[in-house]
């Protein structure tokens, strides 16, 4: 007898981590851009709720990251959204999990829906359109500048290569019903 599925029983312990890197990357990126800090701050305490609505039910749920804005303008990740004013909502449309992560991939945009504070909703928007990660900057304090420069080079072709791929599979995607 073969032992069940591990992966949903281990969700509640790797969510969190995997929620954890990704405030970290999230806060990596803000503290690269002075003025995006200096926008957060006095947003202070407010919570930012993402959540990936109609996730397939055949994999393992997907818990919804809770966000607070910190004194210092970063995000931390919370248990549970602060009770108050000011809060925000995103939902994603996750109904197609591959087709989110090709678009992601491509630079596309998913269909989202924000309820909220609007003012807060406006920053996030700023935060979204304006911030880059500099993967090439950070690979350089790693490996060095010319295998940088070359990783980098191999993640904008592997790029090109999957935004064809989703391009081409988007009208099949996209008239499959889900």
């Amino acid at each position: 007898m073969s032992a069940p599925w591990p992966l949903p029983s281990l969700s509640p312990l790797l969510m969190p981590a995997l929620q954890d890197r990704l405030v970290l990357l999230i806060n990596h990126v803000v503290s690269r851009e002075p003025i995006a800090a200096q926008r957060l701050r006095p947003l202070t305490g407010r919570g930012l709720v993402v959540h990936l609505a109609r996730w397939p039910a055949l994999l393992p749920a997907a818990p919804d990251l809770i966000l607070g804005v910190t004194p210092a303008g970063l995000f931390e990740r919370l248990d549970v959204a602060p009770a108050g004013q000011g809060g925000l909502r995103i939902e994603i449309d996750a109904s197609n999990p591959a087709k989110l992560a090709l678009g992601a991939l491509s630079g596309g945009s998913p269909g989202v829906s924000v309820q909220g504070d609007a003012a807060f909703a406006g920053e996030m928007h700023w935060l979204l359109d304006n911030l880059r990660w500099d993967i090439e900057d950070d690979l350089a304090a790693v490996v060095g500048p010319l295998a940088a420069r070359q990783l980098a080079q191999f993640g904008r072709t592997l790029r090109r290569s999957l935004s064809g791929m989703a391009q081409r599979f988007a009208p099949a995607m996209s008239g499959s019903g889900t």
